[in-house]
Formats: structure tokens, C-alpha cells, sequence
């Protein structure tokens, strides 16, 4: 036998055996993309370019709503982040747990043994992390956050597998990064304690910070123009109090950067298996306090140069999948946890105070519609969506209805899981909508604000107010007709009173009812709420 003539037409056999495993691995790699959310905070529907700014340059985010699926019509699920962050990791609505607006050193919101958006691509055999603005709470009632040891439970019980966080917000204490349970630079000589009053954390030997209250000179970036007055860090004025913790303290204007890199980093080294990154800016909320090469390039002073920092953020990431060559089976999905604010706490340049008035030097943060952060109306929830997955999604625009609350049971369809009983109660399967191949959208949607509910069905909009602290009357209930009156601008419940209480009775409907196994929310009210 001749060895060698042997090896020589076994050489096609393997190489096409080869070639047929790499097919069959490419195929079966383009269903199961790695997934990356970036998700703005603060950012307003008309704060992209893409969206109809015109003095806010956004080129990154532009070129992938050119290249991807741009909604008109897509949603997040409440008007504040914290509340809205809870609903896209979860699949619940904010109200069933009471969320509000975390204060610091809040315990952990979502409870360990829920199941989120993480544990869903953990499930897939995904690699997960999230990296930058968190405000979900850490520590537990039983046990808060210990910031001179381990901080937990935090992200790591919910799903993910690499954190790298802003525990808070950037305008609340503790001002220091957060690396898995651990915080970055810790000098365990300076221990470090959060409270909400300079006698809870000033003890000896840890740090002392000016007090903004009794010291308002010492906020020499900006001035408090309401709250926003407790500790002062690099000259901000923080809400709550810390002491401790120099060495460790971030620098506000290189907190994009940092995240940045730190995305990179977990980009490249995650490039040879599937993973899902959840991108959490703290651009552009207050306190806003843009990279140096940053500033200026706006006329609308550090928040419309914030936009662009992120905007550049946007393109950091983008450039890091293109390096790797994951860009083409990557699906990116860009948006905000909620419409837009100006004057929030700070004199930091905005000619508008509130999003009621939303003109600033004539640039509308939530372009046509009313409102925005805090708001029951369309800007509050209204926000820039768009869906990359260049191998899989055509580019266009769409103004099919989609919320991110959706993402759970939508992620779940792709990755051919079941989502076990009782999870994402009131997250839909709306993966064709999200992908482009339908235009049916949601038939009825609840936005929530933090002194009100509303149901979208179709171009209605019926909104019923209730107490809050800040107002404990409620107002009476509107009704809009969005085809007729985007703005939001005429009630016109006296005129409709038969859908004003179909609308109603409904949302009570959806608002108290209770999960059953094997059975969202939404699937059990679905028929009647559509008819």
C-alpha cells in the first residue's frame, strides 16, 4: 500500500468534514449572536440626530440607525431609571414592587431569586456583565452594604457574571467604582461609611467631606440649584452622605473613559464565546460633567456636550466589536431608561428648568412629544430604540409599538428557552417585532411614572394619577388621542367617555392582577384587552 497516496485522497475527505463543522458552527453561532445593550440615561427622543437633533451632533449613533431597525415608537416602561432598569432586567412592572427612585445605600431591588434577563443567556450558555451606571440596589435589609468588605448580594446573584459599577448614580454617594464585590483602589486605612447625615458616616479616622449644606462654596464645579447638597466630592454636591474612601473616589470627568476601557476589555477577551453586555452610560445624567475634550463642542453647555461624549462612547463600542470581527453577529440594541430632564439639581448650563417647558436654546430633548423624565406622558417613556444585527435584521424604520419590559420573553423565543413559571409576568413575545419581520406590535402597553399609570391601546392613551409625596391630591384622568394630538396637548375624555372607561377598567385589570404558573400577566388578559 502506498502510504502516502493514502494520506493524499484522505486530505478532501477531512478537509470537507472540516469545512462542513465550520458551516454547521457559523450557523448555529448567527442564532445564537452575542448581544450587547447600550442603554443611555436620560437621553431624550430628540437628543439623536437620528431622531431629529439638530444641534446635538451624534454621528455613531446615526450610522447605526442607518444600519439597523430604528423604532418611532419604541418604549421603555417607566419614566424614572430605577424603576424602568428593574422592568428591562426583569419583565416585571416597577409598581408591582413598589420600586421607586433608589436612594444611596438602598438594598438590592430585584430579589435573588428572580429570574432576569442575565440568567436567561447564563441559561444559553452566554458569558454576562454589566459595565457602568447600576442604581438596582445593593446589600439586603438583613444586611447593607458593607463598602469596606464584600458589597453583596448585588449583580452577580441575579445572573451576571462580571460587574464593573457606578453602585448608584453619579450625583449619589458612595462616589467609587464598584468591581465585583469589591471597591476599586480600597485603602483600608480610610474605611469608608454612607449614610444620610454627616454624624452617621464622619468617624474617626476616615475621611471627612464639606458638607454642601453649611458650605456651599465648597461646590466649585457647579452650584446645587435644588437638593443635590450633602457631601461635596471633586466640588459636586452629592445626594447623601459618605466619608472614607479617597484613594478610591472616582473623577467625574473621566467616568466615560473608564467604562469605556473597561468594555473594551471585556469585549476582547470575551470574543471567542458568546456573551450578552449590558452597557449602562451615566451620560447624560446629572451631574454632568463631560471629558474635557468634550466640552464646548455644543451650544447647549455640559449637557448637550455629555450627549456627545456618549455618542462617542457608542462609537468606542461599535469599533471594539468591528476589531474583533463580531460586528456582523452581534445584535446591539441602543436606548434610554427614560425621556429626558434639564435643571435636575444643577446649575450646569440648561436654559430649561423642566421637561414641561423641553426647549433648550430651540432644541427639544424629547422632540415632538410632551414631557419627559418624571412624566406620565410620551417623552417620559417615548425614547430612542435601535436594533443592529447586520447579518440578520434589514436597516429602516418602523413605527411599530415595542417596550423594553419585552426583552425577557422576546431573548427567550431566539434562544428556544422556556422561561420558568412565574417569571417576566408581564414581558411579551414581541422577538419579530424587535427583528423586523412584522410590523404587529403591541396591541396595549402600560406606561408608568412616578405619580401615574397609562394605557396605550392603539393611538389611545387614557392616564389615571394617583398620590405622591410631592402631590397628595391626584389630578383627574386625561385621554389622548395620539393620532390626532402627538403633542399630548387636548384631554379629550369629556368628549369620549365610553373609551375613557373601557380604557379603565382595563388598566385596573392588568394593574391587579397576579401571576399564574406558566402564564404571564399579559397572555391571561391578552384576548379581552385586544377586543
Amino acid at each position: 500500500m502506498n502510504l502516502n497516496s493514502t494520506r493524499i485522497k484522505a486530505v478532501p475527505l477531512v478537509l470537507a468534514l472540516l469545512l462542513s463543522v465550520a458551516y454547521l458552527t457559523s450557523e448555529a453561532s448567527s442564532d445564537q449572536p452575542n448581544v450587547v445593550i447600550i442603554y443611555g440615561d436620560d437621553v431624550g427622543y430628540g437628543d439623536v440626530g437620528a431622531y431629529g437633533s439638530k444641534q446635538i451632533p451624534t454621528p455613531h449613533i446615526d450610522a447605526l440607525a442607518a444600519g439597523g431597525l430604528q423604532f418611532t415608537d419604541g418604549h421603555c416602561s417607566a419614566a424614572t431609571c430605577s424603576p424602568s432598569r428593574f422592568s428591562m432586567l426583569t419583565g416585571i412592572h416597577a409598581f408591582r414592587a413598589d420600586l421607586r427612585i433608589l436612594a444611596p445605600n438602598a438594598p438590592l431591588a430585584i430579589p435573588v431569586d428572580t429570574y432576569t434577563l442575565a440568567d436567561l443567556f447564563k441559561d444559553a450558555g452566554y458569558q454576562t456583565a454589566v459595565i457602568g451606571k447600576w442604581h438596582l440596589g445593593l446589600g439586603s435589609k438583613e444586611s447593607p452594604a458593607n463598602w469596606n468588605g464584600e458589597v453583596k448580594p448585588g449583580p452577580l446573584e441575579i445572573g451576571f457574571d462580571y460587574s464593573f459599577l457606578l453602585p448608584s448614580t453619579n450625583d449619589r454617594v458612595p462616589c467609587v467604582y464598584l468591581e465585583d464585590y469589591n471597591v476599586v483602589n480600597y485603602d483600608p486605612s480610610d474605611p469608608i461609611y454612607v449614610g444620610f447625615s454627616p454624624k452617621q458616616v464622619n468617624r474617626p479616622g476616615s475621611t471627612e467631606y464639606p458638607d454642601g449644606k453649611t458650605n456651599r462654596e465648597a461646590m466649585t464645579y457647579y452650584q446645587s440649584s435644588h437638593g443635590h447638597n450633602h457631601s461635596v466630592i471633586n466640588g459636586i454636591g452629592r445626594i447623601g452622605y459618605m466619608s472614607g474612601g479617597k484613594a478610591a473616589l472616582w473623577d467625574d470627568e473621566t467616568m466615560a473613559d473608564v467604562f469605556v476601557d473597561k468594555a473594551r476589555e471585556y469585549i476582547t477577551s470575551r470574543k471567542d464565546e458568546p456573551f450578552f453586555l449590558f452597557f449602562s452610560s451615566q451620560d447624560i445624567h446629572v451631574p454632568r460633567a463631560p471629558h474635557p475634550r468634550f466640552q464646548g463642542k455644543t451650544e447647549l453647555g455640559y449637557r448637550g456636550d455629555a450627549m456627545v461624549q456618549f455618542d462617542w462612547s457608542v462609537g468606542q463600542i461599535i469599533d471594539s466589536l468591528k476589531t474583533n470581527g463580531l460586528l456582523e453577529n452581534t445584535l446591539v440594541i441602543f436606548s434610554s431608561d427614560n425621556g429626558p430632564t434639564y435643571d435636575d439639581g444643577y446649575v450646569d448650563g440648561t436654559s430649561a428648568k423642566t421637561s414641561t417647558v423641553n426647549n433648550d436654546r430651540d432644541h427639544y430633548a424629547a422632540g415632538p412629544y410632551r414631557g419627559g423624565k418624571y412624566k406620565i406622558y410620551e417623552g417620559g417613556t417615548r425614547i430612542p430604540l435601535i436594533i443592529s444585527w447586520p447579518s440578520k435584521i434589514s436597516a429602516g424604520t418602523t413605527d411599530t409599538l415595542v417596550n423594553q419590559i419585552d426583552f425577557l420573553h422576546s431573548f427567550a423565543t431566539l434562544l428556544e428557552l422556556d422561561l420558568p413559571d412565574g417569571a417576566g409576568v408581564d414581558s411579551r413575545n414581541t422577538l419579530d417585532a424587535f427583528l423586523g419581520r412584522s410590523e404587529q406590535g403591541l396591541p396595549f402597553m402600560i406606561e408608568e411614572a412616578a405619580n401615574a399609570l397609562a394605557l396605550r391601546k392603539g393611538n389611545w392613551k387614557y392616564i389615571e394619577f394617583h398620590a405622591s409625596k410631592y402631590k397628595p391630591t391626584p389630578g383627574p384622568p386625561e385621554l389622548y388621542d395620539l393620532s390626532e394630538d402627538i403633542a399630548e396637548a387636548n384631554n379629550v375624555i369629556k368628549d369620549h367617555p365610553e373609551i375613557a372607561e373601557s380604557l379603565k377598567v382595563q388598566l385596573h385589570t392588568l394593574q391587579h392582577s397576579a401571576a399564574i404558573p406558566n402564564k404571564t400577566v399579559t397572555d391571561r388578559l391578552e384576548e379581552d384587552l385586544i377586543h
